[in-house]
């Protein structure tokens, strides 16, 4: 995989791995790692100070000791959010509002409805 930039491989800003690869848990992770290097590689957005917003998130996350649990790609949302905000592209409350739009949809309709289509594979579409 080529990245516009070189990410940490250890200390609080490394991302997740499994046998030297990036580790995502769940679809949305991937697709947020995905649009932060776009944005990246795009100049839309500077990787250092991501990045520095990134480690203060998971320092912040490690001074309060929540009940939450751990999980770098939230932090990494955190840093992605604030550095949308502070490089004037988006305002948090405008994700906010978005991001209650999309997670009120239900599950497997991440997309648009323009067009026709089928959510089910029909057996009678093999014969």
């Amino acid at each position: 995989m080529n990245l516009p930039v070189r990410l940490d491989e250890d200390g609080a800003a490394a991302p997740p791995r499994e046998n030297g690869e990036l580790a995502f848990s769940a679809p949305w992770e991937s697709r947020l790692f995905g649009l932060t290097m776009a944005l990246v590689e795009a100049g839309r957005l500077d990787w250092e100070a991501f990045r520095g917003r990134l480690i203060g998130a998971i320092v912040a996350w490690e001074a309060t000791a929540r009940d939450e649990e751990w999980s770098y790609w939230l932090r990494w949302q955190e840093a992605l959010e604030d550095s949308l905000e502070a490089a004037g592209l988006v305002a948090v409350p405008e994700i906010d509002r978005l991001t209650g739009q999309f997670a009120a949809r239900p599950h497997g309709h991440d997309h648009r409805h323009d067009r026709d289509h089928h959510h089910e594979h029909s057996m009678e579409n093999d014969e």
